[in-house]
């Protein structure tokens, strides 16, 4: 593939013979889903506020909010609660993100029997072993357990075990979140977004204009694909994603879509802009691209453009490119500059966008590499739902 080819141009025949019409559509897709989950979220305000406020009524504690999946579904929790201890409420929650993976196999580790908490389970299908493990885990352990199921299933196991229990308050996203490629897209980020309004103490109309932004700025990442291809169609072999707070979260799951789409042919890694030198540059040779994803923040983003800064002087990395929204500090490289939004967003938004950008490059990448995106495991050892996982009974 080279720069002149566009894939989002492409019709559904072309993409299909390339292995990539489903995960190329439900990334374009994604500007509109966000709209659809702000829609969803206000229509169930009423509801979100009257279990939060039970919640609060029943204790005189703070509680405890756990973030929880696995893979991608996890990396939704590492990317909202930094912002979250910040910008949520902690008169009333204290935010945490957990995998399900370490729950599952270390519960006593992560569990607090007498600490008032509320599950917040983050899953596509809703039927990961881990993920309904979780579940019967927590409500075994935990005296006082309410639950937030946000999945994109209504036909899942999470979704089901919620029926009737009044403790346990689903969030559906929208129904094409609901991916039917490999690689969590959509699901990730409707997910995502979710969880942030539920829990950010900003005024729903400031979170009307944050959506508005993001969705533009999603369009505009789209529009802009060429950039992104020229990007790509450079002689790499490592791709590293930096990031700071929340947004070092997201560089997880920036890092796993390459991992997921190329299956595993080109190197990836993750780190924050502070950790990075700290060994991981290591990393770094003659092919790797090396984005970093800005914060907003003053004074948080003075060390983004500072490694940014770094790497470049090195003289080794040919691409050291700062991702995100133009400031009074911005890095003196390569920048991909969001121009579309009307606001300045703060970082958990800007996560959207970012990942975005991710997403399209790992999408090119894997076409790169003659890969299909839509089924990258050729040898079907990593599947869609994770299988072969044996959960051992606790008691």
């Amino acid at each position: 593939m080279k720069g002149d080819t566009k894939m989002f141009k492409k019709t559904d025949e072309e993409l299909t013979k390339l292995g990539a019409n489903i995960t190329t559509r439900e990334i374009q897709q994604e500007p509109e889903l966000w709209k659809e989950a702000f829609d969803n979220y206000s229509t169930k305000k009423d509801e979100i506020t009257k279990f939060l406020d039970s919640v609060s009524k029943s204790t005189s504690e703070v509680v405890r909010v756990i973030f929880t999946g696995a893979g991608s579904s996890a990396y939704v929790g590492d990317t909202v609660a930094p912002y979250l201890t910040e910008h949520g409420d902690r008169s009333r929650f204290k935010f945490e993100a957990i995998d399900t993976t370490k729950i599952v196999s270390t519960p006593m580790q992560y569990l607090e029997k007498d600490t008032p908490t509320i599950l917040v389970s983050f899953a596509r299908s809703g039927n990961s072993p881990e993920s309904v493990a979780t579940v019967d885990i927590a409500e075994k352990v935990i005296k006082n357990l309410w639950q937030l199921t946000i999945t994109c299933a209504p036909e899942g196991q999470l979704a089901k075990h919620a029926e009737g229990d009044a403790n346990n308050l689903v969030l559906l996203q929208p129904a094409r979140s609901n991916d039917k490629g490999f690689a969590m897209t959509g699901s990730f980020s409707c997910m995502m977004l979710t969880s942030l309004l539920v829990f950010d103490t900003a005024m729903d109309s400031n979170k009307s204009e944050y959506v508005d932004s993001i969705s533009k700025i999603g369009t505009e990442i789209i529009e802009r694909e060429s950039e992104i291809q020229a990007i790509v169609d450079t002689d790499f072999e490592r791709i590293i994603y930096l990031g700071s707070g929340g947004l070092s979260g997201l560089t997880r799951e920036a890092q796993l879509k390459i991992l997921e789409l190329t299956a595993g042919q080109k190197a990836a890694m993750f780190d924050s802009s502070m950790g990075f030198r700290h060994g991981p540059k290591s990393f770094v040779n003659s092919k790797s691209l090396v984005f970093d994803f800005l914060s907003n923040e003053n004074y948080v983003r003075q060390y983004d453009v500072d490694i940014l800064e770094e790497v470049k002087h090195d003289e080794i990395a040919p691409t050291v490119m700062g991702i995100g929204q133009s400031s009074s500090n911005n890095f003196d490289g390569d920048n991909f500059v969001f121009e579309k939004g009307t606001v300045s967003l703060p970082d958990a938004y800007l996560a959207f966008p970012d990942i975005m950008f991710a997403q399209v490059l790992a999408l090119m990448t894997s076409l790169k590499v003659k890969n299909t995106p839509d089924t990258p495991s050729a040898t079907g050892t990593v599947n869609r739902v994770v299988k072969g996982v044996t959960i051992h009974e606790f008691n």
